[in-house]
């Protein structure tokens, strides 16, 4: 099998393709915007990103990353809940039809946790947890050198572990889930919070948007945080804290070498990482008794699902 392969990225705005060596570098890109109607207009659109990217290489297989429910024969899109008309897809037979090649179908989580165990920042960790931080909580497992999907191919859902009993309502429709207060989102409540109880202290913040807490952005957060300021600085360490003991639980249940964070949040770099590292190690069961995994960065940012993608369609 050729060393080149095809990794295809769908988000909510784009669908984003690449071809892909062994090492993780990305050779070619090709993009196009995502059809709103969802459905057979996008599997098209994907057909024709892989058309375009192996007119000028040779390629062998494909892999396609997409948020939702696969799976575990890696084929069917089970359920995505940003795409329309996709629910109950054999993608691997659509694009099959298209392109006669070797086609695998994945999450974009364990896609991006594959990406950066293979060529990020978890290199040479054959037990890795990631955690990706964006809208919600996303993740990914490696366990002795493998993507572990579980039973039913929807493991890792780490976002959806419950961790205030009747907290805050969750889109997937249970309360208190750990992105309802680790999330990007999460951080935005946190910031409004904070905002709401020092109003005195807040204008800095509130300046580097519209002046309303509405017209804030995670950016302006983060660059707040940067600067020193205490109410951003506030919400991320609230954030922060729900953020190291989830993981603190995680590795009571799963002992990982190394936990990856990713997403959007991990702009903010040690602002997030270190008060998060500190929440996990008080958080521990037999602290102090056991090997704490270390907690870094991910490194790969956006293409991490690509390239992860890209390299499971190799193997």
């Amino acid at each position: 099998m050729s060393e080149l392969s095809i990794g295809v990225d769908i988000g909510g705005t784009k669908v984003l393709g690449g071809v892909v060596d062994a090492e993780g570098n990305i050779l070619l890109r090709s993009r196009r915007d995502t059809p709103k109607q969802g459905g057979a207009a996008l599997t098209d659109t994907i057909a024709e990103v892989i058309t375009e990217l192996r007119q000028t290489h040779p390629v062998e297989s494909i892999g396609i990353s997409a948020a939702g429910f696969i799976s575990n024969d890696r084929k069917t899109i089970l359920a995505t809940p940003n795409i329309a008309g996709w629910n109950g897809v054999d993608l691997e037979k659509e694009i099959r039809s298209r392109i006669d090649l070797h086609v695998v179908i994945e999450n974009d989580a364990n896609s991006a946790a594959w990406g950066e165990a293979r060529h990020g920042a978890g290199r040479g960790e054959d037990h890795m947890v990631m955690l990706t931080i964006g809208t919600g909580v996303g993740g990914g497992f490696v366990v002795n050198g493998e993507l572990y999907r579980g039973g039913f191919g929807i493991a890792a859902e780490f976002g959806h572990m419950r961790v205030v009993p009747d907290g805050h309502l969750c889109g997937c429709g249970a309360r208190g889930c750990l992105e309802q207060y680790a999330s990007g989102s999460a951080l935005m409540r946190h910031t409004r919070e904070s905002i709401a109880a020092t109003p005195d202290i807040a204008h800095n913040l509130l300046s580097r948007g519209d002046g309303t807490i509405q017209g804030l952005t995670g950016k302006h957060i983060t660059d707040a945080a940067r600067d020193g300021d205490v109410v951003a600085l506030a919400a991320f360490n609230t954030t922060a804290q729900w953020l190291g003991a989830g993981i603190a639980s995680l590795v009571a249940v799963l002992d990982p070498a190394c936990v990856v964070i990713g997403g959007g949040v991990i702009d903010a770099g040690e602002i997030l990482l270190a008060p998060t590292r500190a929440a996990m190690d008080r958080n521990i069961p037999f602290t102090g008794k056991r090997p704490a995994p270390r907690v870094v960065g991910a490194e790969l940012g956006n293409d991490a699902g690509l390239v992860g993608v890209a390299d499971l369609a190799r193997r």
